[in-house]
């Protein structure tokens, strides 16, 4: 395995290197190539790394590591969940949920209120698990995640016409408005409640604290390559973040094509 230069003695001083991961560092779903994580190994040697994914750390094993390669060894900064769950030098940091943010009891108040109102809702139909419980997150669905496919479609056609999610979410932010949730319609049958600053940026304050550390490395150059950078993208914030320099990227090959010209390799 290659061995890498500490932190504080790489080339370019004081200068990170953060990466979405699908459709910027691998094809949507898919694995990265060879060469990508070729060329990751290289810039390793000259500039800190990581990558910042809204999916656990199971699906960037996947599509990142290999049976006997820990995808924690292969970037200085992990950050699954948008980094709450995150490695540092492959040693895991203090990580946050959403039940720990939020506490049992406004938990409790708050998934009481969602299943009352989707009791007394007027739709079509309605099948099961309303509420989907995920580490950051809660995702919230009229209809039920166990609708099926021609359900799921029937629904979308109905909720363009009735607004259905738009008139729940307003109700949510009315009355949980208080709690600095964001509420974020999306896909075709339900719409995420999380708190307010989780998204990408929220791996941001990992990369501060690193000053704080014995020892520690003071970012003061931070690139973050991305493909959905567009308003309404879940690479937007951090993209357009002050703390960031923005790289929009069309894909895996495009941002060979960007690093190595940036940091030439």
């Amino acid at each position: 395995m290659a061995s890498y230069p500490p932190l504080a003695e790489r080339e370019i001083k004081n200068t990170i290197v953060l990466f979405d991961v699908d459709g910027t560092l691998t094809p949507a779903r898919l694995s990265a190539s060879p060469e990508m994580l070729n060329l990751l190994s290289r810039l390793r040697q000259k500039v800190a790394i990581g990558f910042v994914g809204g999916s656990d750390l199971v699906k960037q094993q996947e599509q990142l590591g290999a049976a006997d390669v820990n995808v924690t060894t292969l970037f200085d900064f992990c950050f699954a969940e948008n980094g709450l769950t995150a490695y540092r030098l492959g040693e895991q940091l203090p990580s946050n949920s959403f039940i720990k943010w939020i506490g049992e009891d406004q938990y409790k108040e708050l998934v009481r209120f969602i299943l009352h109102y989707v009791a007394d809702l007027e739709i079509p139909v309605k099948r099961g698990t309303f509420v989907e419980f995920r580490n950051g997150m809660i995702n919230v669905s009229p209809i039920g995640r166990n609708a099926s496919v021609r359900e799921r479609n029937e629904f979308e056609q109905y909720d363009k016409v009735h607004g259905v999610r738009k008139a729940f979410v307003e109700k949510l932010r009315e009355r949980f408005g208080h709690l600095g949730l964001t509420f974020s319609i999306g896909g075709q049958i339900s719409f995420d409640v999380f708190p307010t600053g989780w998204d990408k940026t929220y791996c941001l304050q990992h990369i501060e604290n690193e000053a704080k550390r014995p020892g520690g490395v003071h970012y003061t150059t931070v690139h973050f390559f991305g493909d959905k950078t567009f308003e309404g993208g879940n690479d937007h914030e951090i993209f357009s973040d002050p703390r960031t320099i923005g790289h929009t990227v069309t894909g895996p090959q495009d941002t060979i094509d960007e690093l190595k010209k940036l940091f030439d390799l």
